[in-house]
C-alpha cells in the first residue's frame, strides 16, 4: 500500500543513493547493512516499482529509480521545512512579514533589505507593497500589512498605531530645465508658481480626503505613482516635488532644476520617515529584524561622504 510509505524508507532509499551502496548506507544512518538492504525492499514492495538494479557489484537505480529518487526528495525536504517552520512558529516567530513601504522611501534600502532577509529568515515569506500618502497607511490600519515604512502626514494621526523613527529624506521642487519656472533666478513667489501646471501625487486612499499638502497651483495634474510624475517632470509636463534620492542624479547633470520655491527651503522639505505596527501587535523576531536593518542601513548612508 503506497499509504504506508514511511519517511526512513524515504530517507534510506536516498542515502543508498547519495552514499554509492547499502553498506556505506548503513554506515552514515548509523544501522546495519541488512536492516537498509530492508527498508529499501520494502520500499519497491510497498509501491510495486524496481528502484535499483542489484545484478552488479553495487545497486544501481533504475531509470524508475531515478524518476523516483527526485519525488523522494522533495518529500522529505517539504517534511523537514514543515518541522522546521513549525518550530520557529513555536519560538514565537512571524508565519510571513508583511510590510506596505512609502512610495517615497528609497527603494535600494528596501531592495537591500529584503536580500539580507531572506538569508536571515529562508523559512518566512517577505510581502511587500508600494502606496503613497493615505494609500499606504491603510493596509495596516486594516490588518493586511504588518508594518509599515511610512512618511508622516502632517495633521493624521492614528492611535491605533505605534511609530518608531527611522530618519529623514529631503523633498524638493524641482522642474526641466527648459521649463519657465527654471529661468527664475530669485526666490519664486506662490503667485507665480500657481501660474503653471504642478504635478502632484494622488491618493488612493479616503484617508486625506479634502485634504492637500504642498499643492499651490490651481491647475493640477495628480499621478497615481511617482514613476510617472519623475517621468512627466522631465518631460517638462509641469513642475513638483520629489524626494531628492529620485532625482539627485537628474540635478547634477542639468536635466532637472531645483526651484527656490516660495515658503520652502531650497534644500528641500525635510520628510520623516518612521516605521508604524498595530500598538496591539508589536513585531515579532523578524519585523524586529527588518526595522533594525533599514535603522543601520539609513545610519550608513548619513555617514557617507
Amino acid at each position: 500500500m503506497l499509504d504506508g510509505v514511511s519517511l526512513d524508507q524515504l530517507r534510506t532509499f536516498i542515502a543508498a543513493v547519495d552514499e554509492g551502496s547499502f553498506s556505506a548506507a548503513a554506515r552514515k544512518l548509523n544501522r546495519v547493512q541488512s536492516a537498509v538492504s530492508g527498508w529499501v525492499s520494502g520500499l519497491e514492495e510497498q509501491i510495486g516499482v524496481v528502484l535499483f538494479d542489484r545484478s552488479g557489484r553495487f545497486p544501481k537505480l533504475t531509470a524508475e529509480g531515478v524518476l523516483l529518487l527526485a519525488d523522494a526528495r522533495n518529500i522529505v525536504s517539504g517534511v523537514d521545512t514543515l518541522k522546521a517552520r513549525a518550530k520557529l512558529m513555536a519560538a514565537g516567530q512571524e508565519t510571513e512579514l508583511s510590510v506596505v513601504v512609502d512610495v517615497f522611501f528609497p527603494t535600494a534600502l528596501v531592495s537591500a533589505a529584503a536580500k539580507a532577509f531572506a538569508s536571515q529568515f529562508p523559512l518566512t515569506p517577505l510581502r511587500l507593497f508600494v502606496e503613497g500618502l493615505g494609500a499606504a497607511y491603510q493596509p495596516v490600519l486594516d490588518g493586511r500589512c504588518s508594518l509599515g515604512i511610512l512618511s508622516t502626514l502632517p495633521a493624521l494621526t492614528f492611535p491605533s498605531l505605534v511609530s518608531e523613527r527611522l530618519g529623514e529624506l529631503p523633498l524638493v521642487s524641482v522642474a526641466a530645465a527648459n521649463h519657465p519656472l527654471a529661468a527664475w533666478a530669485d526666490r519664486i513667489p506662490r503667485s507665480e508658481l500657481a501660474k503653471h501646471v504642478q504635478l502632484v501625487l494622488t491618493d488612493r486612499s479616503d484617508l486625506m480626503a479634502g485634504r492637500d499638502y504642498g499643492v499651490v497651483s490651481p491647475s493640477t495634474w495628480r499621478l497615481a505613482d511617482l514613476s510617472t510624475k519623475y517621468a512627466f517632470l522631465k518631460d517638462c509636463v509641469g513642475w513638483g516635488g520629489m524626494p531628492l534620492h529620485m532625482v539627485e542624479k537628474d540635478i547634477a547633470d542639468g536635466t532637472l532644476v531645483v526651484l527656490d520655491v516660495d515658503d520652502m527651503p531650497r534644500t528641500g522639505f525635510m520628510l520623516t520617515m518612521s516605521a508604524y505596527h498595530p500598538a496591539s501587535e508589536p513585531p515579532g523576531p523578524a519585523g524586529r529584524w527588518f526595522i533594525d536593518h533599514l535603522k543601520r542601513s539609513w545610519e550608513y548612508l548619513r555617514e557617507l561622504p
